[in-house]
């Protein structure tokens, strides 16, 4: 057989065809998915084709059966997760580079943008002497971060952790309000989720900086090896924010590393009006943003960023690989002269996180600040927290909506009584 089954051209009518069901979906005049479960699982469930229909056929079964009965997460009316659909410019840019450049290494265009977006969005959100790498979302841009704090304090006590594994009891400091992804991220690197030691928070779900001083002096006695210290830049329930400053001097007083978790909320810093809150991240040793939250990028998209990107190598290069020719062991006497765009990785990504095969993630970054620059990005941002005060202020005039807290990002919670409250 000389041929494959599959389709790989054809793109202009087929992606033509799924823009107009897409188009159709975007207007929200369709049920709800949940409202017709039964008709379009019966259309979906089917056993295992042996043949093929076609890719005319299988496209219109998508229109039809799939995308009209896709999420409501990404109506204008959804508000319940910080999490909102794509900007049409991330998912042309996602497309293309899954048909262009499947894989973000080569000294390919995408490659190029993969370094270019990370700069500009370091640059945006106030860290532009931060290094980063992109991954797949919050959970493991925290993975990565935690992993480079974990290599970094085992190598003061002069123990390579990457190489050796753990060799003694170690605890991360985290709020109350952390994301679930630090337990997570502390069971996957072999420290244990038990070694996240649990910081009290005040009435605004922002840790208490006295409560964290002395948890630290109290394991110091005990000998614990302290890895990190967690500041949230927005929790996910509240959009809260640490005393950042004041965490980040007590993580230089002791000498531990300092992560501060942004993957919703470090965009705020784009509102002028919070620069306040803001203030001292620039003492952090590494910090995340996931821009598939609030910058509107396709999910799958986070950044993990370091002062140091190079503890980053120290503690997840890959291991040699005849297929991976030159991406971790070079040789020094070696001069390759690269006539094509496949005779080199590029920059070596997967030496800087968990991630081997990976998707070009810059070009959609690279994507919506093209768009709409960092003045669109800013209006949005700021747009957004409106909302937010505005839904806060209707809430407390309203005779039966409490307001459980003041927003202080684009989160506001209020809850609904039975009996008046006012």
């Amino acid at each position: 057989m000389m041929y494959d089954h599959a389709e790989t051209g054809n793109l202009t009518q087929l992606l033509q065809n799924i823009g107009i069901g897409l188009d159709e979906y975007l207007k929200f005049e369709h049920e709800d998915a949940q409202t017709r479960v039964a008709q379009w699982q019966k259309q979906l469930d089917i056993p295992l084709p042996q043949k093929g229909i076609g890719i005319e056929a299988m496209t219109n079964e998508l229109v039809n059966h799939v995308i009209a009965n896709g999420s409501s997460q990404i109506n204008p009316g959804a508000s319940a997760y910080i999490t909102t659909g794509a900007v049409t410019a991330a998912t042309l840019a996602m497309t293309a580079s899954s048909v262009a450049s499947p894989q973000r290494y080569l000294l390919t265009a995408f490659n190029f943008l993969e370094e270019l977006s990370l700069e500009w969005l370091a640059e945006m959100l106030g860290i532009p002497n931060f290094k980063g790498v992109y991954s797949s979302g919050g959970s493991v841009a925290n993975l990565v971060a935690l992993g480079g704090a974990k290599q970094w304090a085992f190598e003061q006590i002069g123990h390579d952790a990457a190489a050796d594994g753990i060799n003694r009891q170690t605890c991360i400091y985290a709020s109350a309000e952390c994301h679930h992804t630090i337990q997570h991220s502390a069971g996957i690197l072999g420290l244990g989720r038990n070694s996240v030691q649990i910081i009290e928070c005040d009435a605004q779900g922002r840790m208490k900086p006295e409560m964290l001083e002395n948890a630290i002096l109290k394991n110091k006695e005990q000998g614990i090896l302290p890895i990190a210290i967690v500041a949230n830049l927005g929790t996910t329930n509240t959009g809260a924010i640490d005393p950042i400053m004041a965490l980040g001097k007590i993580a230089q007083k002791h000498k531990i590393w300092y992560h501060i978790d942004g993957a919703y909320g470090l965009p705020g810093i784009l509102d002028e009006r919070l620069n306040n809150l803001y203030k001292g991240i620039e003492l952090a040793d590494s910090i995340i943003v996931d821009p598939h939250k609030w910058l509107g990028a396709s999910v799958g998209v986070a950044a993990t960023f370091v002062k140091d990107r190079d503890i980053l190598l120290r503690a997840f290069t890959q291991e040699p690989a005849d297929y991976l020719e030159g991406s971790v062991e070079q040789d020094d006497q070696a001069s390759p002269k690269i006539e094509h765009s496949m005779d080199s990785f590029g920059i070596p990504y997967f030496d800087y996180g968990v991630e081997l095969s990976s998707p070009c993630r810059g070009v959609v970054v690279w994507a919506m600040l093209k768009e709409i620059g960092v003045d669109g990005m800013r209006a949005r941002i700021k747009r957004h927290n409106d909302m937010a005060s505005y839904i806060a202020n209707f809430a407390k005039n309203h005779p039966n909506l409490e307001l459980l807290q003041e927003p202080t990002l684009s989160i506001c919670c209020f809850r609904y009584s039975l009996t008046p409250l006012i």
